[in-house]
C-alpha cells in the first residue's frame, strides 16, 4: 500500500529550545515504519540560528533547499552551504549546521534511526564557535 501525507496534513513547529539557538521552525516530513528507519524533516533557520552540537548513529544527510547556511565538523572548517548543495555528516560525527549570520536557510534533513535512537544532543555552539572564534 502506498501512503501519501498531503502537505495541508502536515504541520510545523518550534524544536525544543535546548536543542536550537534563534528561531527555527521544524515541518516532520516522514518517519519510517518498521522495519524501515529513515526520517526526514525540512527545517528552517532564520540568520543566525543554528543547532546545538550532536551526533547521528547512522549519519545524516542534509539537502538545502533554500537560502545559505553554514555546517560544521568538530575540528574543522565552517563550511558554506546553498541551494542544492547536498552535505553529508558520517555516523557519529559531532557537528552542527544552520543559517548564515544575514540570510535564512530551509533544508532536508535525513538520518536513520538505530534501536530507536536518530540523534544524541550535545553542548550549544556558541556565538565564538558560530563565527568562527573559537
Amino acid at each position: 500500500m502506498v501512503t501519501i501525507t498531503r502537505s495541508d496534513a502536515r504541520s510545523t513547529r518550534t524544536p525544543p529550545a535546548e536543542y536550537f539557538t534563534g528561531e527555527v521552525r521544524l515541518e516532520p516530513l516522514f518517519a519510517a515504519e518498521d522495519p524501515a528507519r529513515a526520517y526526514g524533516a525540512r527545517v528552517t533557520f532564520q540568520p543566525g540560528a543554528r543547532t546545538a552540537w550532536h551526533t547521528h548513529p547512522l549519519g545524516q544527510t542534509l539537502i538545502v533547499t533554500a537560502g545559505s547556511g553554514r555546517v560544521q565538523r568538530q575540528g574543522g572548517p565552517i563550511e558554506s552551504i546553498h541551494p542544492g548543495d547536498v552535505a553529508w555528516i558520517p555516523p557519529g560525527e559531532k557537528h552542527w549546521h544552520g543559517a548564515a549570520p544575514d540570510t535564512a536557510m530551509t533544508h532536508i534533513a535525513v538520518h536513520e534511526a538505530l534501536d530507536g535512537e536518530t540523534v544524541e544532543w550535545l553542548e550549544p555552539v556558541s556565538d565564538a564557535e558560530y563565527e568562527g572564534r573559537a
